[in-house]
Order: C-alpha cells, then structure tokens, then sequence
C-alpha cells in the first residue's frame, strides 16, 4: 500500500469522524431543550401527584397549566421564613454519600417549599440514599402539618421488584393519614418498619427483601423534615 492510499484512509476517517461529531452535536443542542422540558414536566406531575391530583393520559401542556392553577411555589430561609426568592433561582446540590440535596442561592442555603391552596397542603421535596442509588420523591402535609395527604418517589436507580417497590401505588398508599408527630407534639417522622407495621400512626409496611433500600426511606424522611422543622412548628395546628 502507498503513502497516498494511507493518508487516503487517514483522510476519510478523519471526515467521517468530523462528520458524526457535528451531527451528534447539532442533535444534542436541539434535544436538550427537550429533555429540560420533560424533567420539569415531570417534577410538577410528581407534586401534583403528591396531593392526590389524577394526571393518567393527560398531555404535557395540560399538566404544566393544572401545577400553574393548583401550585404555590415558595422559597424558606433555614429560620423557616418565607422569603422573596424564587425556586428556579436555587442551585440544587446533591451530597453523594447521602443523597441529601441543599438548594442554594449566591453560596447560602433555602428551602423549597410547594403550597396547595386547594387542598391545604404543604408540599415538601425529599432525597435520600437507598440501596443502589439517590432517590427523589415529595411528601404532602395536611394542613395541619402532622397528617400525611400523599407521597410520591419517582426518580431513582433501585433493584426491580424490590427497592424499585417505591414508586408503586401500594407503597405509597401505606403513608396517607400517618402522622409525624406524636400525640404529644414530639416528632417522630415515619419508619419504615421491617415488615407489617404494627398498628403505629408513624410507620408503614416494609417492602420486602428490601431492607436497605426501607432504612433509607425511613432516613430521608426523618432528615429533610427536620430541615422545615422550623416553619412546620411555627404553622401547625395544635389540638
């Protein structure tokens, strides 16, 4: 073979190579406008979930103007006072070791917090490390910030059939009208027992062959609420 037919080859892979490159990149650029837009999309669907809201079929469009009419977005400083920043200015930053996820603005931590007017709950995020992987979901109170309205995980990496058991209906059922705090006002969060709970207003069935990925619920639960603790004791009803 000649030294022109070697820099022939040369030649062609280098253009082939040019060419996948623009190609991948021009898709990307007009993909990822997209694939923002679906995980917006879906985050709202999850909040609405959380308060019970019935969204099987229904189109992007129509589940962006339904959060717009029943969702309140607000923004906590940690004393749990509403402040006049807006969610979408918070940087979310996940700690690896422990899934947990602080929202910062300019260096300084707030809280995100979603408000249902229509069904008077307080909506709030949650994450957490379970087996595999971070798992994110939201928790609704009631209103009054004791009895939980709804849960829903929906973003997560864990095993099919077990820890993956989370985002399913009869998990989440199990946390409507439990309770965080105890009948005497202390908190207490939900534990995910191993196994039945027994009759607890602060525990859930287990799932099982799953253990690891039920402490980590039970973990999450306990630590982000304890982050809102401030505005939930300054909020809820007392008996």
């Amino acid at each position: 073979m000649g030294i022109n037919s070697i820099k022939n080859i040369y030649v062609f892979m280098f253009l082939v190579t040019l060419v996948s490159s623009v190609i991948l990149s021009t898709t990307y650029t007009q993909l990822i406008g997209k694939i923002d837009e679906n995980i917006e999309v879906d985050r709202k669907k999850n909040v609405l979930k959380s308060i019970g809201v019935e969204l099987d079929g229904l189109a992007s469009d129509r589940i962006i103007n339904l959060y717009s009419d029943l969702i309140s977005e607000v923004v906590l400083d940690l004393e749990g006072n509403i402040t006049e920043i807006n969610v979408s200015d918070l940087r979310s930053i996940e700690n690896k070791s422990t899934g947990t996820t602080t929202y910062v603005l300019n260096g300084v931590e707030f809280l995100p917090l979603f408000l249902s007017e229509s069904s008077n709950a307080t909506i709030f995020p949650i994450s957490g490390k379970g087996l595999w992987s971070t798992m994110f979901g939201y928790i609704a109170l009631k209103d009054d910030l004791n009895s939980i309205l709804g849960i829903t995980f929906y973003k997560h990496g864990e095993t099919p059939g077990l820890g993956a058991e989370v985002e399913k209906g009869w998990f989440q059922d199990n946390f409507v009208n439990k309770q965080i705090f105890d009948k005497d006002g202390n908190f207490v969060s939900i534990v995910v027992a191993k196994g039945k709970a027994l009759n607890s207003n602060h525990s859930v069935d287990g799932i099982s062959g799953a253990t690891m990925t039920s402490n980590g619920v039970t973990k999450l639960l306990a630590t982000d609420l304890s982050r809102y603790m401030n505005y939930i004791n300054s909020n809820k009803k007392v008996n």
